[in-house]
């Protein structure tokens, strides 16, 4: 079993649960420090998900223990994964990778972006690794909603 942790999510470990993201999103800050903020929607140890909205380009990174599942839910922006050269990403679309793909958003071109991650494994929030460490941190790329 995961160790036990600070991340404040929505659903404690239910059998089942129902989300409206349409007003979850309406909930998020209009700025951040942070490239992210997250609202994490479930968090057991076979799978995380939670939903975000980006609020800067995001520099190449990836997930050493999981694999990632995201949907567009609103916004567009240029996407890149892998060895694929950057691609327009908007509302309905959704990506994936496996653990150890470099991925990242270079550019933004429709606010507000806000998409939904499915990590499988569960993902710990310090899974961020840089590409280029000077890139920041796991802490200065994401925060959790207050």
């Amino acid at each position: 079993m995961a160790p036990t942790h600070q991340r404040k999510k929505l659903v404690e470990a239910a059998p089942h649960a129902a989300f409206d993201l349409t007003e979850i999103i309406t909930t998020f800050p209009e700025t951040a420090e942070s490239l992210l903020v997250d609202a994490r929607l479930t968090d057991e140890d076979e799978a995380s998900a939670r939903v975000f909205r980006v609020y800067r380009p995001t520099p190449a990174h990836y997930h050493a223990t999981c694999d990632e599942y995201l949907i567009v839910l609103s916004g567009r922006g240029r996407f890149f994964m892998g060895e694929r050269e950057p691609f327009e990403v908007g509302p309905g679309q959704m990506l994936f990778f496996k653990k150890g793909t470099v991925h990242g958003m270079p550019e933004i071109i429709e606010h507000p972006l806000f998409m939904v991650s499915v990590d499988t494994p569960r993902r710990e929030p310090s899974d961020i690794i840089f590409v280029e460490p000077a890139d920041g941190t796991p802490a200065g790329f994401i925060q959790p909603k207050s």
